[in-house]
């Protein structure tokens, strides 16, 4: 692919799953009751919705933010842990397929955010070498 390509499929799944985690996080720090009901049905207390909501949306600030690569690959990992813990919850208690595939997806489109950035970065950083690498 060509890094242009690459550079917009990194921007697209970026903001499209930050948007997401900042609406899923706003919901979980309000408590919506979408949230509250689910909290109940897997069992957890009704204050996670807030921790886990705050994650989201620091999480999402970390990733859209450019300048320090260590908190947007942790920003990477914690949501990674997130909707795989959100696969688990909704498997464990029986849920509809639904809730159970719907974090999966998730993840899905994160890891085409994570490695298109880490190959358009790839490619910045050869072309920065090859650029540099001819001497006068």
């Amino acid at each position: 692919m060509k890094p242009k390509t690459i550079k917009i499929t990194y921007w697209i799944s970026t903001v499209f799953f930050a948007l997401f985690a900042i609406v899923d996080g706003i919901g979980g720090v309000t408590h919506q009751q979408a949230g509250v009901d689910a909290m109940n049905m897997l069992g957890y207390p009704v204050y996670y919705l807030t921790i886990a909501g705050v994650a989201k949306l620091l999480g999402a600030a970390g990733l859209l933010q450019t300048k320090y690569h260590a908190v947007k690959e942790w920003a990477y990992a914690g949501f990674a842990f997130q909707c795989i813990g959100a696969t688990a919850s909704w498997s464990f208690v029986g849920a509809e397929p639904f809730f159970i595939i719907f974090p999966m997806i998730m993840l899905a489109i994160m890891f085409v955010s994570y490695f298109s950035w880490k190959r358009y970065g790839q490619l910045k950083a050869n072309s920065y070498i090859h650029e540099n690498s001819y001497t006068k």
